[in-house]
């Protein structure tokens, strides 16, 4: 099953699957709110499944067809190469992760591995820590500010990445496609949380934490 909001990104996506004679799409949707239930009706082996979509999202969409059967296998297909999204699509129950770059024989291995029970991370957000993130770690207030982030619900989480981005609200709105005042008050939350009164304090932990890099 095929879970992306572009219908041209899954429409090429199908194309290239149609490629390998032991893949078959039998299901697709561009929301995660109505992914679980068909999720039930059609039963696929694998869901290959986008992080960046309106309403709940990637994240909390893998968790909650994760937390209804245990044995599910979803591969994550994503634009975001940042090593804390992996940590936080297994976390939530993925058996996989591979970013949009990758070149097609590793999406369709990828795909085969975890129909096989298997796991599979790409290997390029393998090991790709750099010296000034890994001494950031050893301090108590990373260890903290690890703890608050990793709290954040899947939501928070894509508001707190895009404003260490340096987008707007209204940026985000749009990206996310929810209300400003909800992202305002995602905003809110978010730096209350990690006691914070500004986007450049923000940016600073979203940067030592290597959530983000210059």
């Amino acid at each position: 099953m095929l879970v992306d909001d572009h219908a041209v990104v899954r429409a090429g996506f199908r194309m290239l699957l149609s490629t390998d004679d032991m893949i078959e799409v039998i299901a697709e949707s561009d929301r995660g709110e109505v992914v679980c239930q068909l999720y039930l009706e059609k039963k696929p082996d694998v869901v290959v499944l986008d992080l960046s979509m309106p309403g709940i999202g990637g994240l909390e969409t893998t968790r909650r067809i994760c937390t209804r059967n245990s044995d599910a296998k979803v591969l994550v297909f994503s634009v975001h190469n940042e090593r804390v999204y992996v940590d936080r699509a297994m976390n939530a129950g993925a058996k996989g992760y591979i970013t949009k770059q990758s070149h097609p024989e590793i999406i369709i291995a990828a795909i085969k591995k975890i129909a096989q029970g298997e796991t599979y991370i790409e290997p390029a957000l393998i090991n790709h820590d750099d010296v000034s993130i890994l001494l950031e770690r050893r301090s108590a207030k990373y260890v903290d500010y690890r703890v608050i982030i990793e709290s954040f619900s899947a939501r928070e989480f894509d508001v707190f990445l895009l404003l260490a981005k340096g987008l707007t609200a209204h940026k985000i709105a749009d990206e996310l496609c929810i209300g400003y005042k909800t992202v305002a008050n995602y905003g809110t939350q978010i730096r209350s949380k990690l006691n914070v009164s500004t986007v450049a304090e923000l940016t600073h932990i979203a940067l030592v934490s290597g959530i983000v890099k210059n």
